[in-house]
């Protein structure tokens, strides 16, 4: 497991901490300074998406309880917490974290593909996911429909795609599909 320092060092490397380390942050810290406010702390510095598992003192921190629920709490456990449920919602939490670090990685990745179309490129890729035939996206454009279906082909190629289907699938994953969640990654 890190150690704080090395939390630190990764922070001022860009690098995000490993999920351990994190937790070790949120035992080390949160019982001095309270574990919602090192929690909102490793939120904004991106190094934990919402708080996964909560752990809870007595009926007196109810309120920090249902804000913890809020933020995306997946168990609520109250002290004294044996210690198989605790390790239970360790791992959950753990997991978790884990999909959505893969599932945001993931995103980042389609963004920089998307990001290395053209101008054009990105005209006929929404034309194309809206479910337009290349006929009406060259209309649309100001093109002719030859220079739409080489587009086309240059979008799918970057994109890493081999049909529209999966061309419509990766834009909505991405959130340009008006109406579709931005990082859906259910399918």
């Amino acid at each position: 497991m890190q150690t704080q320092p090395q939390i630190i060092e990764s922070q001022a490397t860009n690098e995000t901490p490993s999920p351990e380390a994190v937790v070790r942050r949120l035992l080390d810290e949160g019982f001095t300074r309270g574990r919602l406010e090192v929690a909102d702390e490793l939120v904004a510095e991106d190094a934990l998406e919402p708080p996964r598992a909560f752990l809870a003192a007595p009926p007196s921190e109810a309120p920090a309880s249902v804000r913890a629920m809020r933020a995306g709490a997946v168990d609520f456990l109250e002290k004294p917490v044996a210690r198989e449920p605790l390790l239970a919602a360790v791992r959950e939490a753990l997991a978790r974290d884990a999909e959505a670090r893969a599932s945001g990685e993931r995103l980042r990745a389609l963004r920089a593909r998307y990001a290395t179309l053209t101008p054009r490129e990105r005209e006929v890729f929404a034309g194309v996911v809206a479910g337009r035939l290349n006929k009406q996206i060259a209309a649309d454009i100001g093109a002719a429909e030859r220079t739409v279906k080489a587009h086309r082909a240059q979008v799918l190629a970057k994109m890493g795609v081999g049909s529209v289907a999966e061309l419509s699938r990766l834009a909505t994953e991405m959130g340009l599909v008006p109406g579709a969640p931005s990082g859906s990654t259910d399918g």
